[in-house]
This record gives structure tokens, C-alpha cells and sequence, in this order.
């Protein structure tokens, strides 16, 4: 059962999307962003799925709005995961903010653990049972039921008449309304769409992994290097090795060669 993974585990890797249709198809819920989940309240529904009946589901408020009534959430949060003897860490005062990158890594541990228990599935959880008795819960799964049904409704093709369709066998041909057609459908450069607003996000998600990454390698180069400066190894020929790759402003591949020789004749003498 993993509680603290490394921040290279590949749970860290997985993607916005998977996480989202995980969680909507979980909890049946319809959200379309990860930091929608800010409020903790499907935080701790996702846990009551993990562990059928350990959370008091009576104390989570899916209404809560103010970083106060979120905060509440968290607070039934961590005491299951005292209860589970999780040690993972909640950066509540992040996670409230529904910033989208510190809400995506929460969610993907999240995801990880539940992935390493049995997650309640010989359960026969029901997660629109278990949400009435919560704050808000009822009218969350109407609200999802909705949305799931519109999207449904906005998606089925109506049949069209002959009439409607010689029609438009017209309007195609008129060069007039084709030019117009696109006009309508270029979107302006003040109010871009949806989906370059969607792009940019994963963009962004995307930059803020890889920089997490690079300060991730750089903190461990540091380690190394503080450790090549313990007065009891630091004259030492592995040491002066290592210190040659890491100081190393060639990238050819010399400074490896370099250091195995200069291991090699420490051993000589």
C-alpha cells in the first residue's frame, strides 16, 4: 500500500485527463477540471470508496465555497488519514487555493493510493448513497446528473427534413454564406476558444512537471556535492571523480573517462 511515493513515481505521470474520467466514473460526478475537487469534499468520498465506512461522510460539505468550510473538509481528511496511519502530507493552504498543478499532484497520490487497496469495489459502493447524508451531497449528484444529461442531449443528431436539407444544399452552394459560415466560426483574437484556453493549461501543467522535475535532479547534484565536501572522504580519488563529472562543462563524454582513470590510478598507488 503506498502513503509517500517519490515525486518520480510514475503516478506523478499521469494525465489530467485519466484523472478526471477516474474520479467522474468513481463517484459519479461530472467535473471537468481537477481543481473543481479543491474543497477536499471528494477527497474524502474518494477515501470512503478506498475504506467503505471509515469517513464521516455526515461532516463533509460539498457546498463549501470559503477557504474556512474547505479547510473543515481537510480536517475530516486527515483524521482518516491518522486513523489509516497515512503519513502523506496535505498542503491544505495549496490545495485551497484550486491552483491547477498543486491540485493535479494531490489528486494523482490520491489515485495511487486508491489504485493500492481494493478500493471498495466488493463493496458494491454506491456513491450516490453515500453522498446524501453530506452537506450539499444531494444536490452535487443532481447537479452532475444534469450536466452528464445535456452533455448527452447537446451530442445526439436531430433527423433533418428534405425540405431543411435541400435547403442547406442552397445555402452550401452561395459562396456569400460560406465566407460568413467562417467568419462565425473564427474565433477572435480577444476572446480565444475554449480549446486554445484548454491547450495553454495543459502547456502550463506540462512546463510546471518539467521544471518540478529539474529542481528534483539539481537537488539531488547538490546532495552529492555537499557530500564530496565531508572532510573525512574529500581527498579521496572517488571523490575527486565524481567532483570531475559533476564540474564537467563538456558535454563529449570525456569527463566520464576521465574520472574512471583517475580511479584507476588511486587504486595503484
Amino acid at each position: 500500500m503506498a502513503t509517500n511515493i517519490g515525486i518520480m513515481d510514475a503516478a506523478y505521470f499521469v494525465g489530467r485527463s485519466e484523472i478526471l474520467s477516474w474520479i467522474n466514473s468513481t463517484l459519479q460526478l461530472n467535473l471537468s477540471k481537477v481543481e473543481e475537487a479543491c474543497s477536499g469534499a471528494v477527497h474524502c468520498q474518494l477515501l470512503d470508496a478506498a475504506h467503505p465506512g471509515i469517513v464521516p461522510m455526515h461532516k463533509v460539505n460539498f457546498d463549501a465555497k470559503s477557504e474556512y468550510e474547505m479547510i473543515q473538509n481537510y480536517k475530516v481528511l486527515q483524521d482518516v488519514f491518522n486513523k489509516l496511519k497515512i503519513t502523506k502530507h496535505i498542503e491544505v493552504s495549496k490545495l485551497v487555493k484550486g491552483r491547477p498543478l498543486d491540485n493535479l499532484e494531490f489528486m494523482q497520490w490520491m489515485k495511487r493510493y486508491c489504485d493500492s487497496v481494493d478500493f471498495g469495489l466488493q463493496y458494491n459502493y454506491n456513491p450516490l448513497e453515500r453522498r446524501e447524508v453530506c452537506k450539499g451531497g444531494r444536490e452535487t449528484s443532481k447537479k452532475s446528473a444534469n450536466s452528464q444529461a445535456s452533455t448527452k442531449g447537446s451530442t445526439a443528431q436531430r433527423p433533418h427534413s428534405s425540405h431543411n436539407a435541400r435547403r442547406n444544399e442552397v445555402s452550401n452552394a452561395n459562396p456569400t454564406n460560406q465566407a460568413a459560415k467562417v467568419a462565425r466560426a473564427a474565433p477572435s483574437a480577444g476572446n480565444p476558444a475554449p480549446v486554445y484556453e484548454e491547450k495553454i493549461t495543459e502547456l502550463k501543467l506540462s512546463i510546471d512537471s518539467l521544471e518540478k522535475e529539474r529542481d528534483f535532479y539539481f537537488a539531488k547534484l547538490r546532495d552529492i556535492e555537499i557530500l564530496c565536501q565531508t572532510p573525512e572522504i574529500e581527498h579521496s580519488p572517488i571523490v575527486a571523480a565524481i567532483q570531475k563529472i559533476l564540474y564537467a562543462t563538456d558535454d563529449n563524454g570525456m569527463a566520464v573517462v576521465e574520472a574512471q582513470a583517475m580511479i584507476s590510478v588511486g587504486r595503484k598507488k
